[in-house]
């Protein structure tokens, strides 16, 4: 496909990447890339996972350096071997998970490696939470100088990271999927901010997967795929379904129409359940809910408000201190993740590396885990490669992991194919129940594609599909109800075709949408 071109005057690039070659052992995340940003404009840089896009950007800020080609500011070449390096000419970046430490105020974070000082040299704490909350006052971003970073919100630790990149004198900001874990209403204000700071002469480069956001936002769009850039445009001249083709290499399939099925019975019911966290506070306060058959519930909400401990109490993970809960008409409250199992629930964790999967396991093992016990899966403690080599391929061809090789050792795949082998083992246990905890994070176009469908597959299967999401997209178009969190407790529910982003985004934000 060929790009398409804009008829803007050409300016002198803040930052020009020229012919960047970068090796990641035998892969080549970045094949002889040349990328322009230019003083004051909103670019957003779109692909893939594993396209090249962050590690480009992390060249860029002198986290990594490149095997080959040059970086220039300004027209002049630089050589970053450090981010220091490049905040002192200007660049700033906020990660995607931030890069604050916790234990410190938001004044020591954004000072840190700028402080001011006073008698002996000591930090003058004073002079820097003035000058925070002067700089949050002229940019628009309210933050609490004095406050723990440990006891702010997603939305205001990263307003945070952006203050600190402003402190540090940046005119260039990289922003690394900003809106990833934002309600609506933060992602307007983060919107707002980008827009003034753009006014003011920033550059903007945006790291993202959300096609929408990039029509919204940026002026222009560059599409990286397998390392290389294969597309830029003026975004008002391409659509999103444009866009979307250049990062897949094909065109996008069709949205699904939702249909319209009477659900069965409850298959999952919670009944007051009480659960705490790893502190041992309460972080679950009295739920009750139901997931019938051929149905798909979405639970929506910030991270952080009770969701991770209510799937691991609801898998079996994490012990409730009170309630019930009933999988396939089973009792299961104080039992084990096996037990839980057994009585039909199939589980997709949030935490593929972690909960998911044995990184060093080879695909095969990996599909069999839980059900090693299994007489298919062989006899006696050792479980013979043939068979379960046997038994893996088919399920390899059919969610369409790459390289469908069961003796690939899992932890060398990408994120998307190491997603797409978790979903293909919970969803062929033949289990009544699927509980499914942010099922296509960090994964690209393709795999969120295909993972939905075979959601889609299971509602129609008659299954009970309970989805939690921190992308109100992705709630938005699976589920037939959404129920939203909000410390600890189910504050709103409300049918698919009643769902209002905006109202949703108001009770996750602990605001109740009637005030």
């Amino acid at each position: 496909m060929h790009a398409a071109t804009t008829n803007a005057q050409p300016r002198t690039p803040a930052i020009s990447l020229q012919h960047i070659t970068r090796r990641c052992g035998a892969v080549i995340a970045n094949n002889d890339v040349t990328l322009d940003i230019v003083p004051g404009r909103i670019h957003a840089l779109v692909g893939e996972n594993g396209a090249g896009k962050t590690t480009l950007m992390r060249i860029a800020y002198g986290l990594l350096t490149p095997d080959s080609g040059q970086v220039t500011i300004d027209g002049r070449p630089v050589h970053f071997r450090r981010p220091a390096d490049a905040m002192r000419h200007g660049i700033g970046m906020v990660h995607q998970h931030f890069m604050l430490v916790d234990t410190l105020t938001v004044a020591e974070n954004i000072c840190l490696g700028r402080e001011p000082r006073g008698a002996f040299g000591a930090l003058d704490r004073a002079a820097a939470e003035r000058d925070v909350a002067e700089r949050s006052a002229r940019h628009g971003l309210p933050v609490n100088p004095k406050a723990r970073v440990s006891t702010l919100s997603v939305g205001e630790q990263q307003r945070v990271e952006i203050l600190k990149a402003l402190h540090h004198g940046a005119r260039v900001l990289i922003l690394d999927e900003p809106t990833a874990v934002l309600t609506p209403q933060e992602v307007d204000g983060l919107f707002l901010l980008l827009r003034e700071l753009q006014r003011e002469g920033t550059s903007i480069m945006l790291i993202t997967h959300k096609l929408a956001e990039v029509k919204a936002l940026a002026e222009h769009v560059s599409v990286m795929r397998a390392g290389r850039i294969v597309g830029e445009a003026a975004t008002q001249d391409v659509s999103i379904e444009t866009i979307a083709g250049m990062m897949m290499g094909r065109p996008m399939a069709p949205r699904h129409a939702r249909t319209i099925v009477a659900p069965g019975a409850p298959l999952l019911e919670a009944r007051g359940l009480e659960v705490c966290d790893e502190r041992g506070l309460p972080a679950v306060r009295a739920v009750s809910f139901a997931v019938r058959a051929g149905e798909i519930v979405g639970i929506a909400g910030v991270e952080g408000n009770g969701q991770h401990e209510l799937i691991e109490a609801l898998a079996g993970l994490r012990r409730a201190q009170q309630g019930e809960l009933s999988i396939a008409g089973q009792r299961v409250h104080g039992r084990s993740a096996r037990e839980h199992t057994r009585a039909g629930l199939a589980h997709v964790p949030s935490d593929r590396l972690r909960r998911g999967m044995v990184a060093a396991f080879s695909l095969a093992e990996n599909l069999v885990l839980g059900r090693q016990r299994e007489p298919a899966a062989g006899e006696g403690p050792f479980l013979p490669p043939a068979r379960l080599a046997a038994r893996a391929l088919p399920l390899l061809k059919e969610f369409d992991v790459r390289p469908a090789d069961p003796r690939a050792i899992t932890g060398q795949l990408s994120g998307g194919n190491q997603q797409k082998l978790v979903v293909a083992r919970e969803l062929t246990r033949g289990a009544r129940v699927v509980l499914v905890a942010h099922p296509t994070r960090g994964v690209d176009l393709g795999a969120i594609e295909f993972i939905h469908g075979r959601l889609r597959e299971e509602r129609a299967a008659g299954r009970a599909v309970l989805l939690v999401s921190s992308e109100l997209s992705e709630i938005l178009e699976l589920s037939d109800r959404i129920l939203v969190m909000y410390g600890g407790s189910i504050v709103h529910e409300t049918t698919a075709e009643g769902a209002d982003e905006r109202t949703l985004g108001q009770y996750m934000l602990g605001k109740n949408a009637a005030d």
